[in-house]
């Protein structure tokens, strides 16, 4: 695996902390912002809104720019994004930093993607990981540590904290990434388009937004649920967040090695998991201990998946990568906006905390029975494409309804 993935991995970190570091930063946000709780949860849907136009757009508008350049603006204007939301007097100039920051990312997202697949062709899901882990480690280390200084010295401080690693980011892209050529012939808006004509392509973009929202409905909630119905004490909410991205930094592992030669496999199986373990999470809510080995359990169900996610998209629209990564980068971050707001409108319809779970998993449910449609349309296609039984029941009613000189007999 070249140096160059692992740095774009090193920048996701930075971009992955400030993207999930709000789901421990809610109760002072919204303290000092005076704003509700569901309302300090909409920066986390901001967030994500932001990702979602921003990945097409960006991909789009960036195509046919050095691809080096590109990422070196990206992650400049988003640590200065991060420098703003630090500086922030205001919900509203908090909530416009937020988006600014997650355009930045989104584009981000998608050219890298688009690079770390250039240098690593045949082992995609593998390629993926390393970014991904990137995400698994700003879970493990960066979401915990913004929660435990937001506690300690202010929310803003988390904010600076995540400017500081952009810079980091900065120095490694402007002297590790390589200058990756652009074709000879240069990409062309419509034939990059031409991948939404392909069903498996929406399917890929539903079972995404699904698998992804269906946990942020839960994760974006949890440092209340924690607090007010498990009973534990704010301090523990650093401690259960960093858990959550161990099981990430395990599953993407896992998902990684595992999704190159068993795709549908892995996401039938770790989309199913998930959905039992939100189902868990919203029984068993009040024990401390079940919360906190089921928060463990749910980053590794939900980072597994995540490879595989990646790698699908690929697959079904390797003709356009760069708008083939924005693509997942938006699919993924409609859940996170889905996600956040069902878990909002459960909280403001009194059903409590533990209900956002409940809600995450009817999204999971109705994601597993996509990728079932999926697989179904895959199979198919294969046996078509290799002459196949499909194939030799057409040719032999063909050839039944054809007369003694092969003229179609009339029905």
């Amino acid at each position: 695996m070249p140096l160059a993935v692992y740095i774009l991995g090193l920048s996701v970190f930075a971009l992955g902390t400030s993207e999930f570091m709000l789901s421990g930063l809610l109760p002072p946000i919204a303290d000092d912002m005076d704003v509700s709780i569901p309302r300090a949860g909409l920066l986390i849907s901001a967030f994500a809104v932001g990702m979602v136009v921003g990945a097409p757009l960006l991909a789009v508008a960036t195509l046919r720019l050095p691809r080096k350049t590109t990422l070196i603006a990206l992650i400049s204007v988003f640590g200065v994004g991060q420098v703003a939301g630090a500086l922030a007097t205001s919900y509203e100039v908090l909530f416009v930093s937020r988006v600014v920051s997650a355009l930045a990312c989104a584009g981000f997202w998608a050219v890298g993607a688009a690079v770390a697949i250039a240098m690593v062709p045949v082992t995609r899901a593998r390629a993926m990981a390393v970014m991904i882990g990137g995400l698994s480690i700003a879970n493990v280390l960066g979401v915990p540590v913004g929660a435990f200084l937001g506690e300690h010295l202010g929310w803003r401080s988390a904010f600076w904290a995540v400017g500081g690693a952009s810079a980091v980011a900065l120095v490694g892209v402007v002297t590790l990434i390589p200058r990756i050529p652009l074709p000879e012939r240069r990409p062309r808006l419509r034939g990059e388009l031409a991948i939404y004509r392909d069903r498996q392509v929406w399917l890929s973009i539903v079972v995404t937004a699904l698998a992804a929202g269906g946990v942020f409905c839960a994760f974006s909630y949890l440092a209340p649920l924690l607090t007010d119905v498990a009973g534990l004490a704010d301090g523990w909410v650093p401690t259960v967040l960093a858990l959550f991205g161990v099981g990430a930094l395990i599953g993407t592992t896992i998902g990684g090695r595992v999704a190159d030669a068993h795709l549908f496999g892995v996401l039938l199986s770790g989309i199913t998991a998930s959905t039992v373990l939100l189902a868990a999470l919203a029984l068993f809510a009040s024990s401390p201990a079940a919360v906190i080995v089921l928060s463990l359990l749910l980053g590794v169900s939900a980072f597994y998946t995540a490879p595989a996610l990646n790698a699908r998209m690929f697959n079904v629209a390797g003709a356009a990568p760069t708008l083939a990564g924005a693509t997942t980068t938006a699919a993924f971050n409609l859940g996170n906006t889905g996600g956040p707001w069902l878990g909002g409108t459960v909280i403001d319809a009194d059903l409590g905390y533990a209900a956002t779970a409940w809600a995450g998993g009817a999204m999971t449910l109705v994601a597993i029975g996509f990728v079932a449609v999926s697989l179904r349309l895959h199979s198919r296609s294969r046996v078509v494409a290799t002459g196949g039984p499909a194939t030799r029941t057409v040719r032999a009613e063909r050839a039944q309804r054809a007369g003694p000189a092969g003229v179609t007999r009339a029905r």
